[in-house]
């Protein structure tokens, strides 16, 4: 990734861009985009790109307008695969799927899928012979909620724990599973909400049970349709009666054969079911059931055999018998995946202890997060093992304190969102966007990395540890980043910690709203490049407001030199008598650099210097949309030019007594005689847009920088025909 090439037009709200960006000297570009120019859209129009399947960008609001959108890496298009968007806005952004792709070593990674393999191989087999029997939609992960003890549980795990409970001996149902055990619970949730009539049932079935001669019940035991059904089973081959036994039963009733069984059992089966009393409370049940729209299967089974009811009494434990008969079925191939899996089973132990074991890259991510980071939590991976070895989901948890000191464990990402400031939550996000730049590290995928305002609402502390991360990316020759921002401390300080030499760019925005990306500038110290070229005129103008701060800091507002300030950024009686060479004197006398200054505009008046200055700068060609003394002189001018048109208005009124806000007080004066709405509206954006422009100082000109050139002129051309 040496050259980038871009060509947007009408995405989103770039009307038209085109720009080559140099990707061989530095991997990082550095955009200061002041709102409402590029930024975000700039940052839209590459996601578009990221996504799978790919999205073209368009104008929002004109939806005719023609969109151009190309972006090339060295002369060919970018792959989506390539390129990640960080928006700082974006809380949805989660990544903890990816750190299964670089949290362990990948011998242990493929030692474990080796042995899964092979165990998964017959597994497959097996779960397609146990859908035929059980018509489970997933019977796999039904068998394994219902036996389920613990968390480390496996399907594998759970057919051993089952293995003794199975038997030759099976029944084999004549229903669905899931007509039964639906996924939705339905029938469960029936169940518990009709148990009084289900009772009802059993205790009718039970008392027909202990009023029978062949069916018992006595004080601990219940010798009824379950059990009879369980003797039919065992002796259902016939082998107990070749041998030459024989059963009695009750009444001195000889059975010698299984068949002969079968019948005397299916007679006193027939005898209950078709009790009046209990052919009354079934069909109540059979009623209930039926207003069910989402319970039709279920009542088919059931009117099919009214006796299952018996069994639903504890629907869990028959949820188990009906698993332990389905996998009795299959005894052979469950003894053949047991074997396998025991001889496999040590050796997966030995894995899942190194697993363990690793200090791999998962703990330097979280560890340099949690160290960073100035959050009131502190974040842990709860499930590395199974990260590792069974490529699952991290789980993260979060340690949260608050200001008295007591811990909390937050289990899920929404229960942390919920308490955390948006501050704290961009932080949270940051560590989101680090699992993903990881993951592209371990795949060794080149990457282009775009940045949007990704310091946005943090506080200082946390601004540089995301510089730090910029940084460490900045660093790896795998990306190439774009970082955009709107904030200018944050643009100054990225440019210094990352020495980015000429890969820093500022954007502007035309009328038409072509963007063009210009050099970057006043990534150092502003005032000192002003003090050094004060005898430039528009540099000089400038400083005025900055050497009046520091006057007034060091004198005093009652100073001379603070007065004689003063009355070049507002009209006074003193301002006609007020020279550049005054003003210059003053530069020597309190500022080092200005002391070998020398300027060939000194004799002009300070006011018509100003003025001049600003008719200039509104005359030229194509104005510097970034240089700072065009907007500041631009500002002065505005406003002495909106004092003088007041105070023509206001012949009584004493300008001089004002020690602040003076063309604000001209206004309120200025209001009460002259109502016309036109000429307010245009001294009313004067308050608006020059107070913050004017008086400033060395540290606070971010307002200035992102204020529009062309919005200024205009404001000097509105109140240049007042006059």
């Amino acid at each position: 990734m040496n050259k980038l090439s871009i060509n947007f037009e009408n995405c989103y709200g770039i009307g038209k861009l085109i720009k080559e960006f140099d990707l061989s000297t530095s991997n990082t570009i550095l955009i200061y985009a002041p709102n409402g120019t590029m930024k975000t859209s700039f940052a839209n129009t590459f996601e578009c790109f990221a996504k799978e399947p790919r999205k073209m960008p368009k104008d929002r609001l004109y939806l005719d307008r023609e969109t151009i959108c190309q972006i090339l890496i060295d002369d060919m298009e970018i792959e989506s695969s390539s390129i990640l968007v960080v928006n700082a806005e974006n809380n949805s952004f989660d990544r903890s799927d990816k750190i299964s792709s670089f949290i362990a070593s990948r011998s242990l990674k493929e030692k474990y899928d080796a042995i899964y393999s092979e165990l998964n191989s017959f597994k497959d087999k097996f779960i397609k012979e146990l859908k035929v029997i059980s018509q489970s939609t997933d019977c796999e992960s039904e068998f394994i909620t219902t036996f389920l003890r613990d968390k480390d549980d496996t399907f594998f795990t759970l057919l051993l724990f089952i293995r003794e409970q199975l038997s030759n001996k099976f029944k084999k149902f004549d229903f669905r599973y899931n007509d039964i055990f639906d996924k939705k619970g339905n029938v469960k949730k029936f169940l518990e909400k009709n148990h009084v009539l289900l009772n009802e049932y059993f205790e009718s079935y039970q008392e027909l049970i202990s009023n029978s001669t062949f069916f018992k019940q006595s004080i601990n035991n219940t010798f009824g349709t379950l059990q009879a059904n369980e003797i039919i089973k065992s002796t259902d081959d016939n082998a107990f009666f070749e041998a030459g036994h024989k059963l009695v039963l009750d009444g001195n009733i000889d059975i010698d054969s299984a068949e002969k069984l079968k019948k005397i059992v299916e007679e006193e089966i027939k005898k209950i079911i078709n009790d009046e009393n209990l052919k009354k409370t079934f069909d109540r049940v059979d009623k209930a059931i039926g207003a069910n729209v989402e319970l039709r299967a279920f009542k088919v089974v059931i009117e099919k055999n009214n006796l299952l009811l018996v069994e639903l009494q504890d629907y869990e434990a028959f949820k188990k018998k009906i698993w332990i008969n389905y996998f009795s079925e299959l005894i052979d191939d469950v003894d053949i995946l047991i074997n396998l899996y025991n001889e496999k089973k040590g050796e997966l132990e030995k894995i899942v202890e190194e697993a363990k074991k690793e200090i791999d890259t998962w703990q330097t991510i979280i560890g340099i997060f949690n160290s960073r980071f100035y959050v009131p939590f502190k974040v842990k991976l709860t499930n590395q093992e199974d990260i590792i070895l069974k490529q699952e989901t991290a789980n993260l948890e979060f340690e949260y304190k608050d200001k008295t000191d007591a811990l909390l464990i937050i289990k899920d990402r929404a229960g942390l969102l919920q308490v955390l400031s948006k501050g704290e939550q961009r932080a949270y996000y940051i560590l989101q966007v680090l699992f993903d730049i990881e993951a592209r590290k371990s795949l060794n995928t080149e990457s282009l990395l775009v940045f949007d305002d990704i310091a946005d609402s943090f506080d200082y502390k946390n601004k540089y540890a995301i510089i730090e991360y910029l940084k460490d990316v900045h660093e790896s020759n795998l990306f190439k980043s774009i970082i955009l921002t709107h904030n200018f401390d944050f643009y100054r300080t990225v440019s210094s910690r990352l020495n980015l030499g000429g890969a820093v760019l500022m954007s502007i925005k035309d009328k038409n709203r072509e963007i063009r990306l210009v050099r970057g500038q006043y990534r150092k110290d502003v005032f000192s490049h002003f003090t050094q070229n004060a005898n430039d005129v528009k540099v000089f103008i400038s400083l005025i407001s900055f050497v009046r701060n520091i006057v007034e800091y060091i004198k005093g507002q009652e100073s001379d030199d603070y007065k004689s300030l003063t009355c070049c950024l507002h009209i006074k009686d003193k301002s006609t008598g007020i020279k550049a060479n005054d003003i210059l004197n003053i530069y020597k006398t309190n500022l080092n650099n200005c002391i070998d200054i020398s300027i060939d505009f000194g004799d002009k008046n300070i006011i018509e210097l100003t003025l001049d200055t600003a008719e200039n700068i509104v005359l030229e060609n194509a104005i510097d949309e970034i240089l700072l003394e065009n907007k500041i002189v631009l500002s002065i001018a505005i406003r002495l030019k909106a004092e003088l048109y007041m105070k023509r208005f206001l012949p009584e009124f004493d300008s001089n007594i004002l020690r602040s806000n003076q063309t604000r007080e001209l206004f309120k004066e200025f209001k009460k005689n002259n109502g016309e709405k036109d000429i307010l509206l245009v001294l009313d954006k004067v308050n608006l847009m020059t107070p913050e422009n004017i008086h400033m100082n060395a540290f606070m000109y971010e307002p200035l920088i992102d204020m529009s050139v062309g919005h200024l002129t205009s404001l000097y051309n509105e109140i240049k025909k007042l006059q």
